[in-house]
């Protein structure tokens, strides 16, 4: 018996291990269950899905920092460059008025045209600011209007006191005050030079006002176009002493000139079947032109020309 049971315990022994071992290492094995993993906290990942406009943002975090990231180096970039300017960059009506009276000095010029013209600007409403100034043979003016008035509206008004104020300019004057819709105080944002081996400085400058400056004005967005140069032009060296020996003033020298160097109509003659229109000399642009201009007659009804009263030359205006 003592045999037979050690036997049998020896065979329990052999028996219980395998089964032992066996279970010790299912024990040891993860369980496979359709359960997330868990920590030894027992925390749980959860995915997170967006919706809207976060969503792509939400879903892919690296993206969003590196676009925030280079929004802020874009903003320190151009940080430096910002403008700064206490006052804001405000347009004013600006509206400048100019009037040429040639051969008129200052004095005259203040006298007999700037002052019958400020004097109906005043009248303008909305008008904040004039300036005047007068230099030899031309006068400038510079309005400035209040914010609340249109430049259109200035326009007009500015029309209607230059009209009010032509009985009251000289009965001689060239031309009428004329305006422009600009700031004369802006800078010019694009300048053109002109040379020439062939043409003089005044037909350089000709070309310039009817070539050159009429193409450039007719761009969009062009407000101004100013011609800088010497224009061609006649000058008249008149003699004293063959005026007075001629019984002739300056003032008749200068009626004959006018006189004999303008556009008019001159008449026709008509005929049973033709009709022939008179065509006068009209302007002369050509020194030789006056030198053989009748000026006047003498007692014996022979002709006076301008070249035994004066010396003609050509030249340019200034």
């Amino acid at each position: 018996m003592a045999g037979d049971e050690q036997h049998d315990g020896a065979g329990d022994h052999e028996h219980d291990s395998p089964h032992s071992a066996r279970d010790r290492q299912q024990g040891t094995r993860p369980a496979k269950t359709g359960a997330p993993p868990q920590d030894k906290a027992g925390d749980k990942l959860i995915q997170v899905t967006g919706s809207g406009l976060s969503g792509p943002f939400i879903r892919r975090p690296v993206m969003t920092v590196l676009l925030t990231l280079s929004v802020i180096v874009a903003g320190i970039a151009t940080y430096g460059k910002l403008a700064v300017n206490d006052l804001p960059a405000v347009d004013y009506p600006v509206i400048q008025v100019t009037c040429s009276y040639p051969g008129a000095n200052p004095t005259t010029m203040a006298n007999n045209i700037a002052t019958p013209l400020e004097k109906q600007f005043l009248q303008i409403p909305g008008l904040d600011i004039i300036t005047s100034a007068s230099t030899q043979g031309n006068t400038s003016f510079t309005l400035q209007f209040v914010l609340s008035k249109s430049i259109i509206d200035a326009a007009t008004d500015v029309q209607a006191a230059i009209q009010r104020a032509t009985g009251k300019l000289p009965l001689d004057l060239p031309s009428p005050p004329t305006f422009t819709k600009t700031n004369p105080n802006d800078q010019a944002i694009y300048l053109v030079g002109l040379l020439s081996d062939t043409l003089t400085d005044g037909d350089l400058y000709k070309y310039a006002s009817t070539a050159v400056a009429q193409r450039i004005a007719i761009l969009p967005g062009v407000s101004q176009v100013n011609i800088y140069g010497v224009q061609s032009a006649i000058r008249i060296k008149a003699d004293p002493a063959g005026l007075a020996s001629r019984g002739l003033t300056m003032d008749d020298l200068a009626s004959a000139i006018k006189a004999g160097t303008v556009y008019s109509g001159a008449g026709q003659f008509d005929g049973a079947h033709r009709t022939f229109v008179l065509l006068p000399n009209g302007q002369i642009d050509q020194a030789e032109g006056y030198r053989n201009l009748i000026v006047a007659r003498n007692k014996d009804s022979s002709p006076v020309y301008l070249r035994d009263v004066a010396v003609v030359r050509q030249s340019v205006q200034d």
